[in-house]
Formats: structure tokens, C-alpha cells, sequence
């Protein structure tokens, strides 16, 4: 498995798991990027994986939406 390949799987993973969260916490794209400060169509990316997320930006959302850090990667839940 190629490093791209290992980055693009893992943005996936992140992104499945931020969409998770945000439903949980009963949230909307909207509702979370307000509260973040970005638009809808950034959480969007995000969450299929067309942008990948900074260790900064992904700790901020952690922290908005309640969740450790760990959720957020392969073993996290």
C-alpha cells in the first residue's frame, strides 16, 4: 500500500467518523461549520474526504462535538 493510498483511506476513515459524530450530537453541516466558523461546504469536504482535515482543524471539531480525539482514527472508538 502506497503513502497516498494510506493518506486517502485514512482522510476517509476521519471523515465517516466526523459525519458520525455531527449526527449524533444531532446536528446539521451548518449547525457544526457556525459553530466552527467555515462554511457548510468545507464540513462537506471534510466529511467525503475531498479535503483532508489539520491536526488543529480535526481538534477543534473534537472539541465542538464533545469527542476525544481518538474517535476520530482507526482503533479511536
Amino acid at each position: 500500500m502506497t503513502t497516498d493510498t494510506s493518506e486517502a483511506e485514512m482522510n476517509r476513515a476521519i471523515g465517516r467518523r466526523l459525519r458520525e459524530a455531527r449526527i449524533r450530537r444531532g446536528m446539521s453541516q451548518q449547525d457544526l461549520a457556525k459553530m466552527f466558523g467555515i462554511t457548510f461546504q468545507a464540513i462537506h469536504k471534510y466529511e467525503t474526504a475531498k479535503s483532508a482535515i489539520t491536526a488543529v482543524r480535526l481538534a477543534r471539531l473534537a472539541d465542538i462535538l464533545e469527542m476525544p480525539i481518538g474517535y476520530f482514527y482507526a482503533d479511536g472508538k
